[in-house]
């Protein structure tokens, strides 16, 4: 899959998107790192278990800190939806 984001690229996300409803499958998300908090990530979200726990995953595997990393993550992880990308 070719990455979303490029280098140097800036995103706008709302921090309210999922006040009243789930992320989808598909959705592409800016997420805190689980193991280092501070840290925000721009994501897409893979798989929603039935914990209701979410897989985010890297639009390019090869270079991308994901799930495969640190695992599922919580929705008090997800920090909102991104809804534009200025490159």
């Amino acid at each position: 899959m070719i990455p979303t984001l490029k280098e140097g690229d800036e995103v706008l996300y709302d921090p309210r998107a999922y006040q009243s409803r789930q992320p989808h499958v598909g959705d592409v998300v800016v997420a805190r790192r689980p193991d280092r908090q501070k840290v925000m990530l721009v994501k897409r979200v893979a798989a929603i278990g039935a914990d209701g726990r979410f897989l985010l995953y890297g639009d390019n595997p090869s270079a991308s800190t994901d799930s495969h990393d640190f695992g599922p993550v919580g929705r008090e992880h997800l920090a909102g939806k991104v809804t534009s990308r200025f490159g």
